[in-house]
């Protein structure tokens, strides 16, 4: 893996202008949520707790450094149109930590929700992480790193909504979105799916999805 260096800090990221991805209205995302979460949850819920060990969490720890509850929340997903293997995109990545697709615990399902608003996001997947002295380990390094890039990000462009990035589960192949709580405008009032992961109608693209990434299912 390529050396990942801490991020440089707000201003002289304000000094770079950014590489932006562009979602349309009416763009489709893919995600897997929790119904049972210990945390507040819902088909397309930002989650204000943080920071987690998720990749671009960008929430502010309390002053002794652990999680807490703040103004800063997110909501991670997947641009449908860029990734045919969109499914099992999102099975890889949440849940990648014990590569167990558990169908039961914490009542895991899948959505796909359509934005209403433009939403802009900052676009890690070319040269630009390259020009700031990172390079393609910034959506794949260590996670305790990216997390100090991601609220200087926050703060460097507040006009962007959010971070796009490739994927580690997928050799970088699969396209991530990392959405950051001035995107809620952007979100729709009702789904376009919301099925639970143990539903039949997701058997046989589960089996499939587990069979691709190596991962086992749990009934």
């Amino acid at each position: 893996m390529d050396h990942l260096p801490r991020s440089p800090g707000t201003s002289s990221l304000a000094a770079i202008p950014p590489a932006v991805h562009t979602l349309l209205a009416g763009s489709e995302i893919v995600r897997i949520w929790f119904s049972g979460s210990k945390y507040a949850s819902g088909f397309a819920h930002f989650r204000n707790f943080g920071p987690t060990n998720s990749q671009f969490d960008h929430h502010l720890p309390d002053p002794s450094g652990r999680p807490t509850n703040g103004a800063r929340a997110i909501l991670y997903g997947i641009e449908r149109a860029l990734d045919p293997h969109a499914f099992t995109s999102a099975l890889a990545e949440v849940f990648q930590d014990t590569r167990t697709i558990d169908l039961r615990a914490g009542g895991p399902r899948l959505t796909v929700f359509q934005i209403t608003r433009e939403i802009s996001l900052f676009d890690l997947t070319g040269h630009w992480t390259t020009r700031v002295g990172a390079s393609a380990s910034l959506s794949s390094g260590p996670r305790a790193i990216t997390k100090e890039w991601s609220p200087d990000f926050d703060d460097a462009y507040p006009n962007l909504d959010g971070l796009f990035y490739r994927s580690a589960m997928s050799g970088g192949s699969s396209l991530s979105l990392a959405l950051y709580e001035r995107s809620r405008s952007g979100m729709p009032a009702t789904p376009v799916v919301d099925t639970p992961l143990s539903h039949t109608v997701l058997r046989s693209g589960l089996i499939q999805a587990a069979s691709t990434l190596g991962y086992s299912i749990q009934t």
